[in-house]
């Protein structure tokens, strides 16, 4: 299980103050009891109706090792907002351990608005204090598997390496979006320690900076190519893409690929094309690069172009049209006295549904996804329906076995196969239904009613 932090191990201090302030009074105050708290997306980004699960393995390995070493709990004292707070609190920090229950739908599963990703019962102040850390890794993982498999949509079966690094908030974001981009479905990345770290393939060719040290385009070439003598990938774009492809010809190597950055892509693409095929390259690929995304794609494979792969950074790793997932955590559910009472929120626009839930999935014969019903965890799986959400941790425990990531990219895969075709629409997509249970939305309203909601 691979944690991909970057840090000294000081998990515990990787949340928001509030979190830990919470945490305090719930102690003080002699609070103990279990709650359950649920992960969802309120809202989808801009023009998605689906989203492809991603994180989970990551915040699992946070809920698993998260606790308070000396230094931590020192600058906790000493900081202003707790000093007010009893010894015994911080006592209890340093024995600090993850007890509770995690469900959770597999990575690479397509989930909806509204239905629960990730799902704690844990002592109050335990599930409380996962809140920041889940919802950071399961928010930006999920807001980038999303965003690459609408890229991969519109790719048509051409490959999509993700090139983002650069682009990136920062060298853990950039290792997390790799991730999340293989996730969703890219054949591949640009970044050197998401290989090694998690297997996911490399791809590189040539910066300008390597042809603009030579005196000439040709001799840029040339000297690459004596390194990099076994079907070498070249950039032709550094001064004039049509002068460049036919340079990189005169190197009388058989090239991978050319690539192309700038310009006129379809009009070049042609042209690149049937040089290639006249100097007999005819298996020389064309990749292309330059702030590519999904409408972009889509429109060049759309007219023809001969492109056989794109590098896709700024815009997939950044989401750059709708950077943000919506995801909140939420509590659903708090046990007193051995009785568990469901609990809503009201407030305007943020209504929240109660208790613990489960998604009940119904397929058609041919395998696509008809409709969600969210239920009460404790439910039946009605009739010819899927549950979703499986056990991750019990009692602290993992008793899940996490999958490689190429079995998590072919989920993904297979789950984005099975949504309907206007759900997958890059724009003017339809979501899929959502049904409530008789059980779940009478509890609903019932909450509801009591304070005074319509």
């Amino acid at each position: 299980m691979k944690s991909l932090l970057l840090g000294d191990g000081k998990l515990g201090l990787m949340t928001d103050l509030y979190e830990l302030t919470m945490a305090a009074a719930y102690f003080d105050n002699n609070e103990r009891h279990r709650a359950t708290f649920e992960l969802f997306a309120r809202t989808y980004p801009k023009d998605r109706c689906y989203l492809v699960a991603a994180g989970l393995e990551q915040a699992i390995h946070y809920v698993l090792n998260v606790s308070f070493d000396e230094d931590s709990i020192t600058f906790l004292r000493v900081h202003p907002a707790f000093k007010t707070v009893s010894d015994e609190f911080f006592e209890y920090l340093k024995g600090f351990r993850f007890t509770g229950d995690v469900s959770a739908v597999p990575e690479g599963t397509a989930v909806l608005t509204d239905e629960p990703i990730v799902r704690v019962t844990a002592p109050i102040i335990e599930a409380q204090l996962l809140e920041t850390f889940l919802l950071s890794t399961i928010n930006f993982q999920t807001l980038i598997a999303t965003k690459a498999s609408r890229v991969v949509q519109a790719a048509r079966g051409r490959g999509i390496v993700e090139f983002g690094a650069r682009r990136a908030h920062g060298p853990h974001a950039a290792l997390l979006a790799a991730r999340a981009a293989y996730i969703g479905g890219c054949i591949g990345t640009s970044n050197v320690i998401a290989g090694y770290e998690l297997g996911i393939p490399t791809y590189g060719t040539v910066a300008h900076s390597f042809i603009m040290n030579y005196d000439s385009e040709q001799e840029a070439f040339e000297k690459y190519c004596k390194v990099f003598s076994s079907e070498p990938a070249v950039l032709v774009d550094t001064y004039e893409t049509i002068a460049g492809t036919k340079k990189a010809i005169e190197t009388g190597k058989k090239l991978s690929l050319v690539r192309l950055d700038s310009g006129d892509i379809l009009k070049l693409s042609i042209k690149v094309r049937k040089i290639l095929d006249k100097a007999g390259l005819s298996d020389t690929k064309i990749f292309v690069s330059g702030d590519m995304n999904e409408y972009k794609i889509d429109d060049l494979i759309s007219k023809g172009a001969p492109i056989d792969a794109f590098g896709v950074g700024t815009e997939l790793v950044t989401s750059r049209d709708d950077p943000a997932l919506p995801g909140i955590y939420k509590l659903v559910a708090v046990e007193r006295d051995g009785k568990w009472i469901p609990r809503v929120k009201t407030s305007a626009g943020k209504r929240t549904l109660p208790g613990p839930k489960q998604i009940f999935r119904k397929y058609s014969r041919k395998g696509e996804l008809q409709w969600d019903l969210l239920g009460m965890a404790d439910e039946e799986p009605p009739s010819s329906t899927i549950p979703l959400l499986e056990n991750i941790v019990e009692g602290g425990r993992l008793v899940y076995e996490f999958p490689r990531i190429e079995t998590i990219q072919e989920k993904a895969t297979s789950e984005v196969k099975s949504l309907p075709m206007a759900t997958k629409k890059l724009r003017g997509c339809r979501a899929p239904r959502i049904r409530l249970t008789p059980r779940l939305k009478s509890l609903a309203r019932s909450l509801y009613a009591e304070r005074h909601v319509p």
